[in-house]
């Protein structure tokens, strides 16, 4: 009983030698990070491809509250299951006079901004690398621009969203997300983060929302004063 003690007192007190040794002891005042971003809409079959920055300042060590931009742009094609159940109305008295074999798809092209501010709440027990939690909380705008590639398909077009065959819209998005630093030096690290959102985007032309993943990589730069434990 006496050398179980012993041992639990000796293999605790190393656990906390080891834990302070490993915890960061420089934490900045400001992050800064820049790099690659896409973003992923699969039930659209939508793969966007971008830029995605951020900015904060830790207001403690393990809080910080910052800005978030990104910018994604990509292509895919709209089938008229996708279309919101008003607008499969408009197409059901033209499919019957449709050429045998026609198919009703519509290739378009798209520009996606986010933006987002909020905390950040991070784990700062290892020196090597920084985890992190944060809510996707923010702003999102898209503009399409369709590509008929045949008369008929640019007529179709333009009786759903006009002759300019542009559209856009802005929607507030929600969800969550989360990644790692992995710890070059006091300075300077690699950010490797997720996030998860749920969109409406165009409520009135497509049929319901669709869940988005955002996957970010790139240097992160901290500067600024030491936040003291």
């Amino acid at each position: 009983m006496r050398r179980s003690s012993v041992l639990v007192l000796i293999l605790f007190l190393l656990f906390t030698v080891v834990s302070s040794v490993a915890q960061q002891d420089y934490v900045s005042r400001y992050d800064a990070f820049a790099g690659y971003s896409f973003l992923s809409s699969p039930k659209l079959n939508l793969f966007e491809r971008g830029f995605n920055g951020q900015f904060g300042v830790n207001v403690r060590r393990w809080v910080a509250i910052g800005g978030d931009f990104s910018v994604f742009t990509g292509h895919s094609t709209l089938f008229p299951d996708e279309l919101a159940p008003a607008q499969q109305a408009k197409l059901a008295p033209i499919a019957p006079l449709l050429p045998p074999g026609f198919v009703l798809a519509v290739p378009y092209d798209s520009t996606t901004y986010t933006f987002t501010a909020g905390p950040q709440l991070a784990l700062r027990k290892f020196k090597w690398i920084t985890l992190f939690a944060h809510p996707s909380i923010g702003g999102l705008h898209e503009s399409v621009t369709a590509k008929p590639n045949n008369p008929i398909l640019t007529q179709i077009v333009t009786q759903i969203i006009g002759p300019s065959q542009q559209t856009s819209d802005t929607v507030v998005f929600y969800g969550f997300g989360g990644g790692f630093d992995i710890n070059a030096s006091q300075h300077v690290a690699l950010r490797l983060q997720s996030d998860f959102v749920h969109v409406n985007l165009f409520s009135g032309l497509l049929n319901g929302g669709r869940n988005s993943v955002r996957f970010s990589a790139g240097p992160t730069f901290r500067f600024g004063k030491n936040i003291a434990k």
